[in-house]
């Protein structure tokens, strides 16, 4: 079991940044696969960017490829998500999550862990 808080949201303006971090509980930390998804009323919940267990691997949806980076920090089980160039159709709930495996990773109905989520809004 893991259990995940994510903190770092908050109200920006558009070409601003933001760091969200994902801090983790559960051995061995390094055994998980990350993502970041995000969610809006009404929609589906939309892939973000993930990184595999000893971040040999990382994936972004095309809309944040170029302006997200997906990091993490083993040693303190801690997984961040750098925001830059935030445009308003970035504004969101999002949600760190984790599962065994670094497979189908675009698919939330994979992952097994979620937290709480944390709204970050980007204002025109």
């Amino acid at each position: 079991q893991v259990q995940l808080v994510e903190s770092g949201g908050g109200l920006v303006q558009a070409g601003g940044s933001l760091r969200l971090s994902c801090a983790a509980s559960g051995r061995p930390f390094s055994s998980y696969a990350l993502a970041w998804f995000r969610q809006t009323p009404g929609k589906e919940r939309e892939f973000v960017a993930a990184i595999s267990g000893r971040a040999a691997a990382t994936a972004y949806d095309d809309s944040v490829k170029g302006r997200f980076t997906i990091s993490r920090d083993n040693a303190k089980n801690t997984m961040f998500l750098q925001m830059n160039s935030l445009r308003p159709e970035d504004t969101a709930i999002y949600y760190c999550s984790a599962r065994s495996l670094y497979t189908d990773i675009r698919n939330s109905a994979n992952y097994d862990y979620w937290g709480q989520g944390t709204q970050v809004t980007v204002a025109s």
